[in-house]
């Protein structure tokens, strides 16, 4: 019986939560669960390879890297993180989250007993999460005034991951990139889409925010991944789409209040944007097929 499972039952004997457990392992040996996701789990999008605990010794791991995306949390320790192609050295001191990415070497040096979570996960949507931002080469680690949020999604993820439900570990390992996302701004993206439904330039938004034009481009992709006319465009129709469902208006009188004095280009760019027209959308508040690009 591996040790994960004697610990499993252990937990169950004795009455006291598992949760509690994957919180606290300090009593627990070195543990791993590894995964082969098949073709219905792959289309999820995002899966878990493998998850475990262990504890590092106060000396050098081999230099190596993985075929795969992995975060490694450490919960209790400090050193260094050796990134790259040019070993650069970064500092650790717990809780801190390593981001280690494929065909990229990394190597550990303990100054401290490490003890540590970790997952490893592939699938396309990790090419989505690096353009949002949330999977940056540059940032390796990230540390937390408050690790609360952190430690909960990673005892979850390694609670269902260890269960083998898929669906579940997807959704879990979700969780701890958002909880683990370091912070990338001032909220700038989120205070330019309370403007967005005001008729105004990139020049007049920027303004407004008390920004230059290139200070409000360089904040909001680095918040949202996405330019300001993409973040304005996106809330414009985020915005009709509830009108619409929500409120008895025309399309005319929607297309008024995203910003919009043209009802037929409204139409017209609602369409290409969701695949359906606005009066379509209103009937079935869904969509039929694709999202096109425009």
């Amino acid at each position: 019986m591996s040790a994960h499972r004697q610990f499993h039952l252990l937990g169950q004997s004795i009455g006291m939560d598992t949760e509690e457990y994957f919180l606290d392992s300090c009593a627990m040996p070195n543990w791993a669960t590894y995964l082969t996701p098949g073709p219905a789990e792959q289309q999820l999008g995002l899966f878990c390879l493998g998850v475990g605990e262990q504890v590092n010794a106060v000396r050098p791991a081999p230099e190596r890297a993985l075929g795969c995306h992995a975060l490694v949390w450490v919960k209790e320790g400090s050193g260094q993180l050796l990134h790259g192609a040019d070993r650069q050295l970064f500092d650790v001191q717990a809780p801190a989250m390593l981001w280690l990415y494929p065909g990229v070497l990394h190597g550990y040096r303990p100054a401290t007993r490490w003890r540590q979570s970790w997952v490893l996960f592939g699938g396309t949507a990790t090419a989505g999460l690096a353009a949002l931002g949330h999977l940056d080469q540059r940032r390796p680690v990230s540390r937390y005034a408050d690790s609360r949020p952190v430690d909960r999604a990673f005892s979850r993820l390694l609670r269902v991951a260890s269960a083998h439900n898929a669906v579940q570990t997807a959704g879990a390992l979700y969780d701890v990139l958002g909880a683990a996302a370091p912070a990338t701004g001032d909220g700038v993206a989120e205070r330019l889409a309370g403007l967005a439904c005001v008729v105004a330039s990139v020049q007049d938004y920027a303004a407004e925010l008390g920004l230059t034009v290139k200070e409000l481009r360089e904040a909001v992709r680095r918040e949202a991944g996405v330019t300001p006319q993409e973040l304005v465009l996106r809330t414009r129709l985020s915005t009709a789409k509830a009108l619409l469902a929500e409120e008895e208006l025309s399309v005319a009188a929607v297309a008024r209040r995203v910003g919009y004095e043209d009802p037929a280009y409204f139409s017209r760019l609602f369409t290409a944007r969701t695949g359906e027209s606005p009066r379509a959308f209103r009937r079935s508040g869904s969509f039929p097929g694709p999202i096109s690009s425009f």
